[in-house]
């Protein structure tokens, strides 16, 4: 472990962590959030306590084993040489194809940990980090980088996967996951961007209306006019070069908030993107975050 001056701040790094058996970390803050990640991806998180989760609540076995679907996923589509190159950074999936390093940061506070991979074949580094927000919850800041002499066209697909929606609290997660999975609606506010996660009805043992009036969000910032998917079913897809469609109403399936875009990447260039996530927001919350988004991105971009 050496310690380091990393983005303006002390941090402590951990070089090529993947060589090492996972271990669990936790993200501390001000505020009321709570986050245990793995140092292979896996996390888990909420606000105030496990029955206000954005990720499922699980124990440190689990949140490593889910990393490939839990958490954070990039995946890239390079254009090089009139060839399409597939790099997924963190994933175990493309871990022989091209020669990397990991590291792993964490600053010296406990509040903020920055994931970095390597591509030392086309010269690019992708970087996130999560930290937290008092008034938007969790967030988590991509960088990709490019240090080679080339210039690079990039289909970007970055997002979080199984988002919990609001209402769904750890016994009943722990217990009837399949029966939550099917209650769970994803929506997309198509004008700004906004995913809302939440249920059809609330869950309960009694023949009774109960609606669901609350919902955990995410939205983002950085990219221009990007595709949005509320779900992983099109993961594969791009993996194999093929097209996607953005979502606008998925019903049924593991909550998840991707953005997709392409863009040229410059020789020293490096691109930033931004996507947050938070729980527990009511109808007046949700519509005055997206008028935000479609009026004063510049504002919120300065609060995050």
């Amino acid at each position: 472990m050496n310690i380091v001056d990393f983005d303006n701040e002390i941090y402590f790094k951990i070089t090529n962590h993947d060589a090492m058996r996972p271990f669990l970390m936790s993200i501390v803050s001000q505020s009321n959030h709570w986050m245990f990640i793995s140092s292979n991806g896996g996390l888990t998180a909420g606000r105030k306590n496990a029955e206000n989760a954005l990720f499922p609540y699980y124990t440190d076995d689990k949140l490593t084993e889910m990393a490939d679907f839990t958490g954070s996923k990039s995946i890239f589509q390079i254009h090089f040489n009139n060839e399409i190159f597939i790099w997924e950074p963190f994933s175990e999936r493309f871990s022989d194809r091209y020669p990397i390093s990991r590291n792993l940061y964490k600053n010296t506070v406990g509040n903020k940990v920055v994931f970095e991979e390597i591509n030392h074949d086309f010269g690019l580094i992708f970087r996130y980090q999560w930290n937290t927000s008092d008034q938007f919850g969790f967030v988590k800041k991509a960088t990709l980088c490019n240090f080679s002499p080339n210039s690079y066209n990039i289909g970007i697909l970055d997002g979080i996967q199984n988002i919990m929606p609001f209402g769904v609290g750890s016994y009943l997660q722990n217990n009837t996951s399949n029966l939550v999975d099917a209650y769970k609606r994803n929506e997309l506010h198509q004008q700004s961007g906004l995913g809302m996660f939440s249920l059809s009805a609330i869950i309960v043992d009694k023949a009774e209306p109960s609606e669901a009036l609350k919902a955990n969000v995410a939205w983002s910032l950085g990219l221009e006019n990007p595709k949005h998917l509320l779900s992983s079913t099109q993961l594969n897809r791009f993996r194999q070069k093929q097209a996607i469609s953005e979502e606008y109403d998925v019903k049924g399936e593991k909550g998840a908030y991707f953005i997709a875009t392409d863009i040229v990447l410059h020789p020293t260039i490096n691109k930033h993107w931004t996507i947050v996530a938070n729980v527990n927001q009511n109808h007046a919350q949700i519509v005055s975050l997206y008028h935000s988004l479609l009026t004063n991105k510049t504002a919120l971009n300065q609060q995050i």
